[in-house]
């Protein structure tokens, strides 16, 4: 399976609030780049946040060596002939160590960059965006014109260091998964259950199969998580997460994602109802998946708190609904990946790229473990 962390900010053991919150720049990213390649991480997602992504993970490149950048892509902002130049770009300048996130975002966070479709506008841009895109991938003169996008004769001098560069995306509404089923090759949710999973899996799956590509789509799921020699141990530190949310924090937060137009902003929120109960574990909406998180950020917003053998058997779940691709992280990022690298990393089966092109599991000893979880 492909593990990946997380590379974005904010950061710090409290990044929500002022003083909790770790100042970002060049030389810390190249401290967390660092060590999510030599910890055995299969890469980290670069997602939308304080740093330009593209610019961040270019730069990023010379301080890594297996390490596969997942970085952001917004369609509406960006021509799909310019994203395709810059993805043949950095995967000849990586040595084929790309993959590409889709992200359509919510309409508060478009309308910051001028951007102002319905919800399912962006997603019917999206569809006509990727059917450029992966023309111009595959080496074509592409002319086209829809309702949103026209191109002619529009083409890439450069090919990709990949045969085929990954296309990653999200999204929990018809609308998306209509889109995931036909072009997408990783599918990804946020932290629900594995139940959730599951149904959304077996959703997607079903719709992939009417384009013939049910074999061809896999399953992500992004997660944090609070590990700890023992259960008493990670419910402490989440503890010590939870004291920390200020009312002020809460209340941002959540004034933020209402009436977002999300659909998987919408399943997050609902998860803890906006509200923060005395105790801890009322947020606790499955075996050791807490949503508590989802209190002061907005996007995923569970996390997997437990034990090292507790946190196993709940990737266990998720592997079993369908997933083979996890994404997590912790608070602080360079900390606690240091933390799941030694007590869980170890036990799953990562993929793990060998030389250009070519990605492997560790050993048949690790993916033996995995059949035989604690």
């Amino acid at each position: 399976m492909d593990v990946l962390w997380y590379l974005t900010g904010p950061d710090g053991r409290y990044p929500w609030r002022a003083d909790g919150a770790r100042p970002l720049n060049y030389a810390y990213f190249q401290q967390l780049a660092r060590a999510v390649d030599h910890l055995g991480f299969t890469g980290a997602l670069l997602a939308t946040g304080s740093h330009d992504a593209w610019i961040q993970g270019a730069a990023l490149i010379p301080y890594t060596e297996q390490f596969q950048h997942l970085i952001a892509a917004h369609p509406p902002m960006i021509s799909p002939t310019l994203l395709g130049k810059m993805i043949t770009t950095f995967d000849q300048f990586s040595k084929g160590r790309l993959r590409v996130n889709i992200v359509n975002g919510d309409a508060k966070l478009m309308a910051q960059y001028g951007v102002h479709l319905s919800h399912d506008e962006r997603y019917a841009y999206t569809d006509e965006f990727l059917t450029v895109l992966r023309g111009l991938l595959r080496g074509e003169t592409v002319t086209f014109k829809g309702r949103h996008i026209h191109v002619e004769n529009a083409g890439l001098p450069v090919p990709p260091t990949q045969e085929r560069v990954p296309l990653w995306f999200g999204g929990s509404s018809p609308a998306a998964h209509a889109v995931a089923a036909k072009h997408i090759d990783t599918y990804l949710s946020w932290g629900e259950t594995p139940e959730q999973s599951e149904a959304k899996i077996r959703e997607v799956r079903g719709l992939a199969r009417s384009h013939g590509r049910e074999d061809r789509i896999r399953f992500g799921i992004r997660l944090y998580v609070v590990v700890r020699e023992t259960e008493e141990a990670a419910w402490a530190a989440a503890q010590d997460l939870y004291d920390h949310m200020d009312e002020a924090a809460v209340a941002g937060a959540q004034a933020y994602v209402a009436g977002i137009d999300s659909v998987g902003q919408q399943r997050m929120s609902a998860l803890h109802g906006g509200r923060k109960p005395r105790d801890l574990r009322e947020l606790e909406i499955a075996p050791n998946l807490w949503s508590g998180i989802g209190l002061v950020r907005h996007g995923p917003g569970t996390a997997l708190v437990g034990s090292a053998a507790q946190v196993l058997r709940r990737i266990h779940d998720y592997r079993e609904a369908g997933n083979d691709v996890l994404i997590v992280s912790g608070m602080p990022l360079l900390e606690e990946a240091y933390r799941f690298a030694e007590l869980i990393l170890p036990h799953l089966p990562v993929a793990r790229r060998v030389e250009a092109g070519v990605t492997s599991a560790f050993t048949k000893d690790r993916d033996a473990a995995w059949r035989r979880p604690a």
